[in-house]
C-alpha cells in the first residue's frame, strides 16, 4: 500500500480561521430554521424525549410502518416523537 497522500495539501489558512470569532463569520445566507424542523432535528440526535420507556406491541398499517421504515435508523423515536407531539397538542385545557 502506497504511503502517497491521495488529495493535495490544504491551502486553508488554519491559524487564521482558529483566530476567528463567532461573530466574524457570516451567517447570511443561512436560513432561519423553524420550530418543526429544529424538533425533528432533536430526535435524530437521540436527546431523551422521555425518562422512561415501554415496550409495547402495537398494529400499524403496512404503509405507514413501512413509510416510517424507509425514513432510516431511528424511525421508532420519530414515531414516539410524533406520537408525543399529538398529544401535547390535544391536552386538556
Amino acid at each position: 500500500m502506497s504511503e502517497k497522500p491521495t488529495s493535495p495539501s490544504s491551502e486553508t489558512d488554519w491559524a487564521a480561521l482558529d483566530a476567528m470569532t463567532d461573530d466574524m463569520v457570516d451567517t447570511s445566507d443561512i436560513p432561519p430554521v423553524p420550530p418543526e424542523r429544529f424538533a425533528q432535528a432533536l430526535v435524530r440526535h437521540r436527546l431523551p424525549l422521555a425518562p422512561v420507556k415501554q415496550q409495547i406491541t402495537l398494529r400499524l398499517d403496512i404503509d405507514v410502518l413501512n413509510w416510517f421504515r424507509s425514513t432510516g435508523h431511528g424511525y421508532q423515536t420519530r414515531i414516539n416523537a410524533i406520537l408525543r407531539a399529538h398529544k401535547e397538542a390535544h391536552k386538556p385545557g
